[in-house]
């Protein structure tokens, strides 16, 4: 069987030619000539590449172009010369899908990370006690006083009672609470307690000094 290459390789030596004058004038890399000489057509980009190279080339010599393409249709198989194209554009596809669906599960996790941790901000009381801090009257604290003030913070979403009295609250927790303590040593009782039940307690042990 008469094989395009061939045929355009023996037209070229024929006219004197080499590959890189031939290359020059039609624009056709001097290794696409030689690979369609030499039948290697997986040298070349693609089976249309390899089409017009065969068109161009057989124009440039002078050879009948519908003759020359026959030839080369005949012999070129485009599965088996191109198999590494398609599996190329598989292989494409696959990593697109792959990058598609590791962005999918990077967002997925992130949503899910975020209604986690709003959960967990919503929720917290239900696992946490209440954070409870008294700044005033101190431990074992001596007070000259039958007014006590006593002072402290808490979460905002929390009740304070000093002495199973409730007390209000400001928008950050803040409370203040004035009480009659009489003479001598007691133990002075400050609660949080949240909206889930969970509660913090505070004592201060302090000594009240007579009033004379």
């Amino acid at each position: 069987m008469i094989k395009i290459g061939a045929k355009l390789k023996e037209s070229r030596i024929k006219k004197d030619l080499t590959l890189e004058e031939i290359s020059q004038d039609t624009k056709i890399r001097k290794e696409f000539l030689e690979a369609i000489e030499n039948g290697e057509y997986r040298r070349l980009p693609s089976s249309a590449y390899a089409l017009g190279f065969v068109r161009n080339y057989a124009k440039f010599l002078g050879l009948d172009e519908n003759h020359s393409i026959a030839l080369f249709k005949r012999e070129f198989d485009s599965e088996k010369s191109f198999e590494v194209l398609p599996k190329f554009s598989a292989g494409s596809e696959i990593s697109f899908k792959k990058l598609r669906v590791g962005r999918n599960l990077i967002l997925f996790i992130g949503i899910l990370t975020f209604i986690i941790f709003f959960i967990f901000f919503q929720y917290r009381e239900a696992i946490f006690n209440p954070m409870l801090q008294v700044a005033s009257p101190k431990e074992g604290e001596t007070i000259s006083s039958q007014d006590l003030q006593v002072l402290g913070k808490t979460d905002p979403n929390s009740v304070v009672y000093v002495e199973n009295n409730l007390v209000s609250l400001d928008s950050e927790g803040n409370f203040k609470k004035i009480i009659t303590v009489f003479p001598g040593k007691s133990v002075l009782n400050i609660k949080s307690v949240n909206r889930f039940g969970k509660q913090t307690e505070v004592k201060r042990h302090i000594n009240v000094e007579p009033v004379y």
